[in-house]
């Protein structure tokens, strides 16, 4: 939709206002930029007397096109939202006040405020459904990627579904903004995947194989872990699950900073029961608080009113 323009008679009374009912530069560019204006627009003239200062960036504004008329309306907003003027040593404060009020009047004789209101009103419901629209995207290709997971389960083809599942992995992690790093090499070892999340690296295994992993599956990915940077962590993703006394000797083996996800964790994240980004802060608070090092996604419902079946405790 394109942006109106001011008539002449308010953009005058812009002016006016800036010259009047301010004593001090710097008010006046702060209320440039609550107005959204760059700084860079109006510091330009930071020398030159208000009035002029006021009349060159109005005329900036409107060569800048949609924008520029947008930034003159905003400013025309913040303006008339004053109920004083904003500097007690106006000389003339008489003046300053009339100005303001007959500003406030060809606002309201010109409709330019409700038009204004009406338009910024426009824009939320813009963003509001653009937001619904990208859930019911997002929610949709999960039911996909979750009937994509179910037929892989069944799948007699131990090694297509493995590298299916990195497929997967990066799809599920670009549904919820997160950029996800396929399998590499690096230094002669093999990385499953990799993501950033929460101000930590974090290095990927991803396991699909009939039997869990064992203390030496796990020892060997820590180490993985631990010859990157300080900041890395790894998530060990294990279709199958991971036995209690494996996790417990993990833990006995000293400080790690491995964080665990099976099976069932990914079909709830799949199933649209928990979002990926909670899933990975559960798990990653959990962890870092409490020592769990695999916290059940299961344990974020109530089982009285989901009637979700709970894992046993680690």
């Amino acid at each position: 939709m394109p942006s109106f323009r001011l008539p002449a008679d308010v953009k005058n009374s812009i002016i006016k206002v800036c010259g009047r009912s301010f004593w001090y530069k710097q008010p006046l560019f702060d209320m440039f930029a609550r107005a959204g204006i760059p700084e860079n627009h109006y510091l330009k003239y930071e020398h030159e007397p208000k009035f002029k200062i006021a009349r060159q960036l109005i005329d900036d504004l409107e060569s800048m096109g949609e924008d520029g008329l947008l930034l003159q309306r905003r400013l025309l907003t913040e303006l008339c939202k004053l109920r004083a003027l904003p500097d007690t040593e106006v000389p003339d404060r008489d003046a300053g006040l009339d100005a303001l009020r007959e500003l406030k009047r060809l606002g309201q004789e010109h409709d330019l405020i409700a038009k204004e209101e009406r338009e910024r009103a426009r824009r939320r419901t813009d963003d509001a459904e653009a937001q619904i629209q990208q859930a019911r995207e997002r929610d949709r290709r999960l039911r996909e990627l979750c009937e994509t997971f179910r037929e892989m389960c069944i799948s007699s083809d131990h090694q297509a579904r493995g590298y299916g599942l990195e497929d997967l992995l990066k799809e599920l992690f670009g549904l919820f903004e997160l950029r996800f790093r396929k399998s590499y090499r690096a230094e002669g070892e093999q990385i499953d995947g990799h993501f950033t999340f929460g101000g930590f690296d974090y290095l990927v295994e991803v396991k699909w194989r009939k039997d869990r992993p064992t203390l030496q599956d796990l020892l060997a990915f820590k180490g993985k872990v631990d010859r990157k940077i300080e900041s890395t962590r790894g998530l060990y993703l294990a279709v199958a699950g991971f036995g209690e006394e494996i996790i417990q000797r993990l833990r006995e083996a000293g400080p790690t900073n491995l964080v665990l996800m099976d099976g069932y964790d990914l079909t709830l994240i799949l199933e649209g029961r928990v979002s990926l980004v909670d899933a990975l802060q559960a798990k990653a608070d959990r962890a870092s608080q409490e020592g769990l090092l695999y916290f059940p996604l299961v344990k974020l419902f109530n089982r009285k009113t989901n009637g979700v079946k709970q894992s046993p405790k680690n």
